[in-house]
């Protein structure tokens, strides 16, 4: 039996936010197995965990795909460690494929230190221009491409061609806009990763962030997520770190069955 947490993170109450499924490792178990875990559960990411010499080495898996980088399932694995299994360290460190992530705590919320993934301007790729039109006024690209549209409605109300996003090159399309209440909305769509849409993105405000405070002149950021669920994100950056912060909070705890 392993131990298994789902976490809503960027959320301050259940059913919003993005949920992750969380699994302590006391050591690797075979790739295999955490990908099959991880369509098992069928949510946008499962992180995995296995702690070394006092940092925490972690991966993530969508229901089809292991990632790089992952921000809401490393949010949902700090609040795991704080939270359910006693750390006591002001900070901890997390190793992954994109390197040392830093996960602290500031009052209730937990805050992501990320890298910086500054997007260049990119040519439109024709099934973004199909699909966005007239709303696109740049696309730029790093990770996933970042297409800015015209006004936060069209961000909201926007309904991608899963298909045609499947022809991309990249992770993931973010789409983003200014906006009234926050400095800028999001949406992120990854169907070559098995999610058509993600509800919070905590790995796109690498790119988001640098991007928006060019744009308004400011290196603290608020934003909004506005898929179904949605969640906001609190983002600054320092050198060449992104913190990105949130809230979280428990929805589940159980164990599994698997044989390892």
């Amino acid at each position: 039996m392993l131990k298994i947490y789902q976490i809503d993170a960027f959320a301050s109450k259940v059913f919003t936010g993005n949920p992750a499924a969380v699994c302590p490792l006391d050591t690797w178990l075979d790739e295999k197995l955490l990908q099959q875990i991880a369509a098992e559960n069928n949510l946008s990411e499962t992180a995995f965990f296995v702690e070394n010499n006092g940092d925490y080495d972690i991966r993530w898996f969508t229901p089809t795909v292991e990632v790089d980088l992952c921000g809401h399932a490393t949010l949902a694995s700090a609040y795991v460690l704080f939270e359910e299994l006693g750390f006591k360290g002001e900070t901890i460190v997390f190793q992954s494929k994109s390197g040392e992530l830093k996960v602290g705590q500031d009052g209730d919320r937990f805050v992501l230190d990320f890298p910086q993934q500054t997007p260049v301007s990119c040519t439109i790729p024709q099934p973004i221009q199909q699909i966005f039109g007239s709303h696109v006024i740049a696309c730029l690209k790093h990770e996933d491409y970042m297409v800015v549209l015209a006004d936060e409605a069209a961000v909201i109300n926007a309904t991608p061609n899963m298909q045609l996003l499947q022809l991309l090159d990249l992770r993931g399309v973010t789409i983003t806009a200014r906006s009234e209440q926050y400095d800028f909305v999001s949406r992120f769509f990854a169907p070559n990763c098995g999610i058509d849409e993600d509800p919070v993105t905590g790995s796109s405000f690498t790119q988001l962030a640098p991007y928006w405070a060019k744009v308004l002149g400011k290196n603290k950021l608020t934003a909004k997520q506005v898929s179904q669920r949605g969640g906001e994100v609190w983002c600054e950056l320092v050198d060449d770190r992104v913190y990105i912060a949130g809230y979280a909070v428990k929805y589940a705890e159980g164990f599994i069955e698997v044989e390892h």
